[in-house]
């Protein structure tokens, strides 16, 4: 079945999704918390370090930048950062306490100080013009993306970077099948093998759910340009299954 036009997909998204995303993501994250990352690298074959790694490599680091990482968990892409450039100036915003009190301990473990906000991504609690890249990992799915990608572009610096890396739905329909078969398997056997709570359970369709309603590569970058991006660069990993984009706060509003 063909996904609704892009010119109505939020507002099937929220319709859709809107419950779960107020009433059942943050029990579900609190239950997935303590192994998070240990389940994604399963479910990732090995391969969730990699990803990272890829998603790293399309961000440019200036000593002393102010960092934003939006729906930051437990706090991997801030400790990859600081690791590149200790310098960074990183903040970290996430809706669940009990993820960030796990990326707390990992980035004091390493010696790293992250700033830590609990709130609503979709209203960033920032000053306009004010952060040199910001970044999103594997979360939204889970968000308004307009409104999230508004306010990101609003806190953005002019000429400052927004680098973005989800799971995304891919265009060829064969390799989408595919791609479903395997994750409806992989969310059973990681849910079984971590000893996955009633809360996470109860979101295991929920999550194919919404990659099924989610963007394509190019449909994000549309969605990106649209919003008032500029120099939207895309790079995807198996066909499209996902995506990491880039994109730039223009120097000047655009008319």
């Amino acid at each position: 079945m063909p996904p609704p036009p892009l010119a109505a997909r939020e507002a099937i998204r929220e319709e859709r999704f809107g419950d779960v995303w107020t009433n059942d993501l943050n029990d579900a994250f609190a239950d997935i918390a303590p192994y998070y990352d240990r389940a994604n690298d399963i479910a990732a074959l090995g391969m969730w370090r990699y990803f990272r790694r890829r998603f790293m490599s399309t961000i440019d680091l200036q000593p002393n930048q102010h960092v934003l990482d939006v729906c930051a968990g437990t706090n991997a892409v801030g400790i990859a950062l600081l690791t590149r450039e200790p310098t960074l100036d990183v903040h970290a915003m996430d809706r669940s306490a009990h993820m960030q009190a796990v990326g707390k301990q990992r980035a004091e473990k390493r010696g790293f100080l992250i700033k830590s906000t609990i709130g609503d991504v979709s209203r960033l609690p920032f000053p306009d013009n004010h952060f040199d890249i910001v970044t999103l990992q594997f979360a939204s799915r889970h968000l308004k993306v307009r409104e999230v990608f508004g306010e990101i572009l609003r806190v953005l610096k002019p000429g400052g970077h927004f680098h973005h890396s989800d799971m995304l739905r891919p265009a060829n329909p064969v390799v989408k099948h595919l791609y479903y078969t395997y994750l409806r398997a992989c969310l059973a056997f990681t849910s079984l093998l971590v000893g996955s709570g009633p809360a996470s359970v109860k979101c295991k369709q929920y999550f194919l759910d919404a990659l099924e309603l989610f963007y394509s590569p190019a449909e994000l970058s549309t969605v990106l340009d649209e919003i008032g991006f500029e120099d939207v660069t895309i790079h995807t990993v198996f066909h499209g299954m996902l995506g990491f984009h880039r994109g730039t706060k223009p120097e000047m509003p655009r008319e």
